[in-house]
């Protein structure tokens, strides 16, 4: 059967393609009430594949925002495996546009790479395990028990699905979790994540004057936001790039020697950083390897900022306000909520006395840590070298996936964290882009995954 399985996914390669390109062309941008529509047409799209590749019980779930999809096929029997398989139908949004080569709905393959906005984060990836279950469902009987689990807000904090997901146990109630949005570390690169780091992130805005103001005017007598701003967030951080944040590192785990000896072994190296980013050198804690910044080490981020006159030409304007995105990556032990105590008690420690300051909790998630020990990673293990004929690695992943911790919290299910994006797929970025050589090669390993669980 599992040889009929791989011959079935080689044969409808192609079939299996414009499928996606058809899932690809739906605009479901989650932060966006424009596109509300767009976000249940996805929905529906994601219900209509579960039925057509003969799963049951398919619904679309109400939640306080964009519904949810389930779905499952439970005849395996009492004594299989459960597993469930998470993904998001929701993207990002493509802005700007005129860094697009080709429009971002409207699917390109340009070489090896399919460009379309959610094509590597992460529709190819729910594509890509729809597909790996048809094959093994057409091909004889599928040895394990399966649960879909297919949210529409991941991209905007999974801001509803704690809430399902504590109301829906029962139905939800699964050995462990499957989820392929996590990436891989290179083409020739099999690997499976084994921690995320968790995110809490912040709107700081920053008032002066109660209207803009002439600069000639009163400058040099009224406090500028912006520059107040700019001096709160230059101080969140020491000359040896520590978060100064009281209390920031309270809670954060030291690394062992062993962890050391693991984070060395990956191939993520300096250069190889810098070559993806453009950057002429990378900054960050000198005494971590990159590695071990990216993956064990918490981190404070200043996603954007807004202030004053920003159009063309001149205008010599003391600004009113001004605003900054900020967002701290968290480590295990480390939480959303101690970081707003400690993002608070820094600004009252800090903000000048001539401005008045807010600080918004936008979103956030805890960070996670899974055992290669796994019956999940250990079958995955197995797969994965099996199609690339080397061993994976176990790296920990820098993002943060709401649902992770949600799933450890209130099923006590851990999750399988893999997927077929590559770290140059510029997911979240103009001309995202899917490898489709690797997006290939992965059906083909969830497909021996399946039967590596029997």
């Amino acid at each position: 059967m599992l040889e009929q399985a791989l011959q079935y996914a080689g044969q409808n390669r192609e079939r299996f393609l414009n499928e996606l390109k058809d899932f690809l062309a739906i605009p479901s941008i989650s932060t966006d009430p424009e596109h509300a529509a767009d976000m249940h047409s996805a929905a529906e799209w994601a219900a209509a594949q579960l039925r057509s590749i003969g799963m049951e019980h398919v619904q679309i779930l109400p939640t306080g925002g964009h519904p949810v999809v389930y779905g499952d096929w439970l005849k395996a029997g009492k004594d299989a495996v459960t597993m469930m398989i998470y993904g998001h139908y929701d993207v990002q949004p493509p802005d700007p546009l005129e860094l697009w080569t080709t429009p971002p709905f409207e699917a390109s393959v340009r070489g090896d790479n399919l460009y379309a906005r959610g094509s590597a984060d992460m529709k190819g990836q729910v594509i890509a395990s729809l597909k790996a279950v048809e094959a093994v469902m057409k091909s004889g009987d599928m040895p394990i028990n399966l649960k879909w689990l297919i949210e529409g807000e991941e991209e905007i904090g999974s801001e509803h699905l704690d809430d399902f997901i504590k109301n829906h146990k029962e139905l939800l109630a699964c050995d462990f979790c499957l989820n392929m949005d996590a990436g891989i570390l290179g083409e020739n690169m099999p690997s499976i994540t084994t921690g995320l780091r968790g995110l809490a992130y912040f709107e700081l805005r920053v008032d002066g004057p109660v209207k803009d103001l002439h600069s000639g005017l009163y400058g040099g007598t009224v406090h500028n936001p912006a520059q107040a701003l700019a001096e709160l967030i230059t101080g969140m951080h020491d000359k040896n790039a520590k978060v100064t944040l009281p209390g920031f590192y309270d809670k954060v785990r030291k690394l062992s020697k062993q962890d050391h000896k693991d984070f060395a072994r990956l191939p993520i190296k300096g250069k190889t950083i810098k070559e993806q980013t453009g950057v002429p050198a990378l900054w960050g804690e000198p005494a971590f390897t990159p590695a071990e910044r990216l993956g064990a080490r918490p981190t404070l981020e200043v996603n954007g900022l807004l202030s004053g006159f920003t159009g063309v030409g001149s205008k010599t304007v003391l600004p009113a306000w001004a605003m900054a995105k900020i967002s701290c990556r968290l480590v295990p032990d480390q939480t959303p909520e101690d970081t707003i105590k400690q993002m608070q008690k820094y600004l009252k420690q800090n903000a000048p006395k001539d401005i008045k300051w807010k600080l918004t909790y936008l979103h956030g998630a805890g960070a996670a840590l899974t055992g290669t020990d796994n019956v999940g990673v250990k079958a995955l293990s197995k797969a994965l070298e099996t199609v690339w004929g080397k061993k994976p690695y176990f790296p920990r992943e820098g993002g943060s996936i709401g649902v992770v911790v949600q799933l450890q919290e209130h099923l006590g299910v851990e999750s399988v964290l893999s997927g077929f994006g590559l770290p140059d797929c510029d997911a979240h970025s103009p001309n995202e882009k899917l490898h489709l050589p690797t997006w290939t090669k992965g059906i083909d390993a969830l497909i021996h995954f399946i039967y590596n669980l029997k």
